[in-house]
């Protein structure tokens, strides 16, 4: 039943990956991927206040499976990221290339981090 649960989850987080993504790119039209940008921010957050949950407050297991596994599985994508700084570099955008890829990496493990810490603080 788990198994059939991070399914239905991954297809849920993949969903509204496709619809955040398009809600970015509709409202802040750029050259740089902001939507994967967000994408992976916020699913980092989840899984950090995800991990908090189960750390911290007890929660089951099973919770963790189904949303982080299966959510947020579906939902963050790296290798749309990657995928599209190797994109930029090649469109000789090497410096917004690289920017991206660093913040990227930065502000999605300290939204990690900041939701790891608010649930452990509560």
């Amino acid at each position: 039943m788990i198994a059939l649960a991070v399914v239905v989850a991954g297809a849920l987080g993949a969903v509204v990956r496709f619809v955040v993504d398009g809600a970015v790119k509709w409202k802040w039209p750029s050259i740089t991927p902001w939507g994967t940008f967000v994408i992976n921010v916020t699913g980092s957050a989840l899984l950090g206040v995800l991990a908090g949950l189960v750390i911290f407050q007890g929660a089951p297991h099973e919770l963790q499976a189904v949303v982080g596994t299966g959510f947020c599985g579906g939902y963050t994508t790296f290798s749309t990221a990657s995928f599209e700084v190797v994109r930029l570099a090649e469109n000789r955008q090497r410096l917004v290339a690289a920017g991206y890829a660093g913040i990227t990496l930065t502000v999605s493990v300290a939204a990690c981090a900041v939701g790891l810490a608010l649930v452990g603080a509560a």
